[in-house]
């Protein structure tokens, strides 16, 4: 042991020296040999980046309750906040009370038209049956006014026969008198039956006049018709007016469209906003993308479909599987914020990675590292397998 310390002692420089020279050959041998990437696989660098979603609000209204903060997890009609309109619930109940007062009336008119359609019908019948009566009973007074005629006539031929025998003294004064009491009351018998004869013709104009009222009241059944008709319309048109404004004041609930977090809260309770104007910026998860750039020439080998994987830089050895959803047409200077070997004033094309599930590690804006196979091989499964950019 004491041998093997004295060797320390008086060659530790050398070992130092040797130790030195080995870490710089490994250094060198790095340097001239840098890990390369397999010729299938192309590296990229970007910012997670998603769909984000303006909720905004289609009525002007006062924010009379927020339910979200930023950072907030969501669920798919999860009431987000919602706004007041005095204006749209006053509109609400002065269309309810207008409602409820045309119903009414639509009631009462209701009740008319039913009475109606029973009593018209028996006005026009007892007006017939009235003018039918009326006929008869003239038809019968003129033969009693006819047959009255012939009395008198004949009870005139007897009184001038009996005044002629009283003139010849053949009969006495008292059946003369009797003839001419008689002609009397036949005469007057006949101005009877005449007199009742004007009264049942008023009548008969009475009743005919009865039964054109009658037949024109059927046109008021129609009318009430038609006026129930008109009276269900206003209601109806009434009602989609109410509903209207109850869908105004339920879009003023504002609920959100996904499961999802709140990116950014736009307003405050208390705040009047107008129509359009944002309440919130949210964010899907299924939504979240890795946006990283491409050069021309590598661009040309890759295509929607082809199979990925994405790194964070807090799991390098966590590989997210992922594909190519979308490749930009339109050629772009490089972004600031991206990293690639060749000089930063190249052009270059804007790729989309997507997750083939839904990954809680990744959020909005911060960075990753994407790797892209053409052939669907040899992708990494750690960083350390990459060069870095």
């Amino acid at each position: 042991m004491d041998k093997f310390l004295q060797i320390i002692k008086k060659y530790w420089l050398g070992f130092i020296i040797s130790v030195l020279v080995l870490i710089s050959a490994v250094m060198i041998y790095d340097k001239l040999h840098p890990k390369t990437l397999a010729k299938n696989l192309i590296e990229g660098t970007g910012r997670i980046d998603g769909d984000l979603i303006n909720l905004n609000t289609k009525y002007p209204g006062r924010v009379d309750k927020l339910f979200v903060d930023d950072g907030v997890k969501i669920t798919k009609n999860m009431i987000i906040a919602k706004i007041k309109s005095k204006e749209y619930e006053a509109q609400q109940r002065e269309t309810e009370s207008k409602i409820n007062a045309l119903q009414k009336e639509f009631e009462a008119k209701k009740i008319e038209f039913e009475i109606a359609k029973k009593s018209i019908p028996l006005s026009l019948k007892k007006a017939k049956s009235a003018l039918k009566s009326s006929q008869e009973s003239l038809n019968e007074l003129q033969r009693a006014i006819n047959s009255q005629k012939n009395v008198v006539l004949q009870d005139k031929r007897d009184y001038k026969r009996v005044q002629t025998l009283f003139a010849q003294k053949l009969i006495q004064k008292q059946l003369l008198e009797k003839s001419r009491l008689k002609l009397i009351t036949t005469q007057d018998r006949l101005k009877s039956l005449k007199d009742k004869n004007s009264i049942l013709q008023h009548s008969i104009e009475i009743a005919r006049s009865n039964l054109l009222e009658a037949k024109a009241s059927q046109e008021k059944i129609k009318s009430l018709s038609l006026q129930l008709e008109a009276f269900k319309e206003n209601i109806a048109s009434l009602k989609a007016s109410k509903e209207r404004i109850e869908a105004i004041i339920d879009e003023m609930t504002i609920r959100s469209p996904i499961d999802g977090f709140v990116v950014e809260k736009i307003t405050n309770e208390g705040e009047v906003i107008g129509a359009g104007m944002s309440v919130a910026t949210l964010i899907d998860p299924n939504s979240l993308y890795l946006k990283m750039f491409i050069d021309t020439i590598k661009n040309g080998k890759i295509k929607t479909g082809d199979k990925a994987v994405i790194f964070l830089d807090a799991y390098p050895d966590r590989p997210i599987k992922a594909k190519v959803v979308n490749i930009a047409q339109k050629a772009e200077f490089t972004p600031k914020e991206v990293s690639i070997r060749s000089d930063r004033i190249q052009r270059v094309y804007a790729v989309h990675i997507k997750p083939l599930k839904t990954e809680p590690l990744l959020k909005l804006g911060i960075p990753a590292i994407g790797v892209i196979s053409t052939d669907g091989k040899n992708l990494p499964k750690s960083l350390d397998e990459i060069p870095p950019l």
